[in-house]
């Protein structure tokens, strides 16, 4: 039995990936110290948002999904820390991986989000070679990756990285 429970984590790693490209392009792959790729993708609540129109300002992406533990567990401490710095030209956008606008919306509701979810199709799970759940991206003013983070954040780690883009 010991033997079979790397595979069986592999495996169940591999259902909760996503999988692999979603165009027929190759996508432009972010990275820290560069400019973050351009996108234009759904809003949870209909219309349409692009990085392009947050130009100028910083920009705080979390991807999560429903189902993901950690994302819940966060959630609440990114909408204070929206909310304590939206003065400052915060803008957090919600990254909901391969789900459903509805689903999205059910999301923002339960945790009462000030910020907006996006419905990415694959397009930024691509750009940002997202594999697993959250992701943290923090992108400066002017554009530029600062920070990239797998995994779970502290309230404290969060806020530390948003400061450092303001």
């Amino acid at each position: 039995m010991a033997k079979a429970w790397p595979a069986v984590t592999l495996a169940a790693l591999a259902a909760c990936s996503g999988g692999g490209s979603h165009g027929s392009t190759a996508p432009t792959h972010a990275r820290v110290g560069k400019l973050a790729p351009s996108w234009n993708q759904p809003l949870a609540g209909g219309g349409t948002l692009s990085l392009d129109s947050l130009r100028g300002k910083p920009v705080y992406l979390n991807f999560f999904a429903s189902w993901c533990e950690p994302c819940k567990e966060e959630a609440p401490a990114i909408n204070a820390l929206q909310k304590k710095y939206a003065a400052r030209g915060l803008r957090t956008i919600g990254v909901d991986e391969e789900e459903n606008a509805p689903t999205a919306l059910r999301f923002r509701k339960r945790y009462a989000l000030a910020y907006p979810a996006i419905v990415d199709s694959g397009e930024l799970q691509d750009q940002y070679e997202v594999n697993g759940l959250p992701v943290h991206v923090f992108i400066a003013r002017t554009g530029i990756i600062r920070r990239i983070v797998v995994g779970q954040m502290s309230k404290n780690e969060i806020e530390g990285a948003i400061r450092a883009i303001l």
